[in-house]
């Protein structure tokens, strides 16, 4: 690593990568500095957040919240809403932006830091899913390189290192398959959000939880891989792999697979995406070989996992349909969650949403986000 000490901005700090990030970066301390920290609305944890690291200003997106904070601290600036957000990310003091945020709340966030040649770690999956195009095009306009740190996408982007991307045949992603991977189809309509919630091997907030019982999850990975890694959409495949033991794999022209393998714990890829290119030590468990026994490795069932072809479907489209397919899985896993949908309404709704709204094929922010706002505004009144 470089002696200088690189500023971080933790968009989503109170999350669970955001929580996890502030592990590796107390473990880190000449290497990186705290600058900023955001969260949504969770100022008791950003407080005790605050008094660890001395970040110079926090962001709390909700208006009331971020007042109750100014008069609780008094040694930080606090900045509010998504004005706030975007003016951190174009901060003198910032570096690295590492954007945890959840949804298409990501989006905005990630291209000011661009257009402010931020370097940029990734977990927002949704930034690329619903603007790839743009987003792909402005870090080459500005010569901004984006680090995955989805498990996934940093395992192929760890299997291409030193490879020559043009003999690249094939990306493989693995997932668990979700707690449903063995749960019939007729019997997904009184699945319970408890039963959504206990995944088998992440710990994770809820909505990417009920994204992974959907295998939506999955489906926003195959998109985030196509602009990531430029491989044409037939060329990204998916495989169940419960063991969550090889975090995904890539395939070269002469037949060879390389796999990185780990076991689940997300500090390993937001630790390699902070460090790259260099690795540091890392304080996690180790894969026991013997102790596995078995690995064992499924085709997704597409028609019972029905999220996981809207996401294909919508990556074929083009255009403002992936930002369709979000926005409404986003309005429908919310309504999973207060209990307003069953869990087999979710991929109903967003393929209503996908026939229902119209694609603008031109790709810019403003029809992004226009297709957000119809389609969220589509949805609430099926819910």
């Amino acid at each position: 690593m470089s002696s200088k000490q690189r500023n971080i901005a933790i968009l989503g700090s109170t999350g669970s990568i955001g929580r996890n990030s502030l592990v590796v970066l107390g473990e880190l301390p000449e290497q990186f500095r705290v600058t900023y920290l955001t969260t949504n609305v969770n100022i008791d944890l950003l407080e005790d957040q605050i008094s660890r690291f001395h970040p110079r200003g926090v962001v709390v997106l909700d208006e009331q919240q971020a007042q109750r904070l100014r008069q609780r601290v008094s040694n930080v600036e606090v900045l509010s809403g998504v004005k706030g957000l975007l003016e951190v990310v174009r901060r003198d003091d910032v570096d690295i932006v590492l954007n945890a945020l959840v949804g298409f709340a990501g989006l905005k966030p990630t291209v000011e830091a661009i257009q402010h040649r931020k370097q940029i770690a990734l977990a927002n999956k949704e930034t690329l899913v619903v603007a790839g195009a743009i987003v792909t095009a402005l870090a080459k306009e500005y010569n901004v390189r984006i680090l995955p740190i989805d498990s996934e996408h940093s395992a192929i982007f760890q299997c291409l290192v030193g490879e020559d991307r043009t003999q690249l045949k094939r990306i493989i992603l693995t997932a668990s398959g979700g707690p449903f991977l063995n749960t019939p189809i007729e019997k997904f309509h009184g699945i319970t959000v408890e039963e959504a919630l206990k995944h088998p091997n992440w710990k994770m907030g809820n909505k990417i939880t009920i994204d992974s019982a959907t295998l939506m999850n999955k489906g926003l990975e195959v998109i985030e891989a196509y602009w990531l890694f430029g491989i044409p959409t037939e060329n990204i495949d998916v495989v169940i792999h419960p063991q969550s033991i090889i975090h995904s794999m890539v395939e070269f022209i002469d037949g060879s697979i390389k796999a990185q393998i780990g076991l689940p714990d997300m500090k390993i890829p937001i630790q390699y995406a902070l460090t790259y290119p260099e690795r540091m030590p890392l304080n996690v468990p180790h894969v026991n070989f013997p102790k596995l026994h078995a690995m064992t490795f499924f085709e997704p069932d597409r028609t019972k996992f029905r999220c996981l072809q809207l996401a294909y479907d919508a990556l074929s489209i083009g255009g403002t349909a992936p930002a369709v397919m979000n926005a409404a899985n986003e309005i429908a896993v919310q309504a999973f969650l207060e209990r307003k949908i069953s869990f087999d309404t979710i991929p109903q709704l967003i393929e209503q949403a996908m026939a229902a709204q119209a694609n603008h094929r031109t790709l810019e922010i403003e029809n992004t986000i226009e297709a957000d706002i119809a389609t969220r505004k589509f949805v609430r009144t099926l819910v």
